[in-house]
């Protein structure tokens, strides 16, 4: 994915090109995680620690105008303190809401891994339903709502890792990695320091640009050629567990999304492609056989893409 496809004067540009400022040498992660906001997913960024996936989450918060809260997940973390609670007031005798954590535009869940499963479903309730019930009372959560969760793939000792039922509420898992030799001199030279990341759009600017991409043109080609790479998935000899619907449906928004920030108002093959291993790779199980032949799960999802004819006459 080319930034430079992007034209400068989008406001979805702006926030891309002020998240770089923050965020050295990692730009399609950057337009990935952008694209999944225009959709209206949440992300999980999962990678060894220190290299950036709270400074990316901090970054986007700023640029876009949001209320952010950050949770340092830890096995005493309550899912009150999420969801908030009700607390008596001995002036008025009645019982008043404490919003939780929860009650923002973007919350960075860090190390989502190392709070208990009762912790996490309370979070991923709420990332599907976009409310919270406290007593019986009901309480939608701010809009936009986006969680952006990080977790350290090694090191489990423990942690509770994220079930399959749950990772599938994440639109995209995203890896950024190690810098390369230049990123990481610039890094350490201290240059991003100089620049801060500002507020280049406004919460209302986002909330509308969520409502373009949702009306991006699809055409029935690419729901077919959507269809069929998910159904690869499903009986492919590697794979055990294949893509949800849920999935599904996100690949299509991720793919939306894209073309949007590309300043088209349809999709192509390509826009499918571009985001298929981030929407997916989080989602399969492989089995004994892929685990034989050293296969993990980008390289089976590559595989995929290549054998699927993708639709020529768009």
């Amino acid at each position: 994915m080319e930034t430079e496809k992007y034209m400068q004067q989008s406001p979805a540009f702006l926030v891309i090109n002020e998240v770089k400022k923050a965020v050295i040498g990692k730009d399609e992660c950057i337009v990935k995680a952008v694209a999944a906001i225009l959709a209206g997913g949440h992300i999980l960024l999962n990678d060894i620690p220190g290299v950036g996936k709270t400074t990316l989450a901090m970054a986007l918060s700023k640029s876009m105008s949001l209320k952010q809260n950050r949770v340092q997940f830890t096995p005493d973390v309550l899912p009150s303190d999420l969801t908030g609670f009700s607390m008596y007031q001995n002036d008025t005798g009645k019982f008043i809401y404490q919003p939780g954590s929860i009650m923002c535009n973007l919350l960075l869940a860090d190390e989502i891994n190392r709070t208990s499963p009762k912790t996490q479903s309370a979070l991923l309730e709420v990332m599907e339903e976009q409310k919270v019930t406290v007593d019986g009372i009901t309480h939608e959560v701010p809009s936009p709502f986006i969680v952006i969760a990080t977790q350290n793939p090694f090191g489990s000792a423990g942690t509770w890792m994220l079930p399959e039922a749950q990772l599938d509420r994440f639109m995209v898992c995203l890896k950024l990695g190690y810098p390369n030799m230049e990123d990481e001199i610039h890094i350490l030279k201290g240059t991003q320091k100089k620049r801060e990341v500002q507020a280049v759009i406004r919460k209302e600017e986002l909330l509308a640009m969520q409502k373009s991409a949702d009306q991006i043109f699809v055409q029935e080609e690419l729901y077919q050629y959507v269809g069929n790479l998910v159904s690869q998935t499903r009986k492919h000899r590697m794979i055990d567990l294949g893509i949800s619907p849920r999935g599904t449906m996100n690949i299509l928004q991720m793919a939306k999304a894209v073309a949007f920030l590309r300043q088209r108002d349809y999709v192509v093959p390509d826009d499918v492609r571009d985001i298929f291993t981030a929407v997916c790779g989080h989602r399969i199980i492989l089995n004994v056989k892929a685990r034989a032949a050293h296969m993990d799960e980008e390289q089976i999802l590559t595989e995929i893409l290549e054998h699927t004819s993708a639709p020529k006459s768009i």
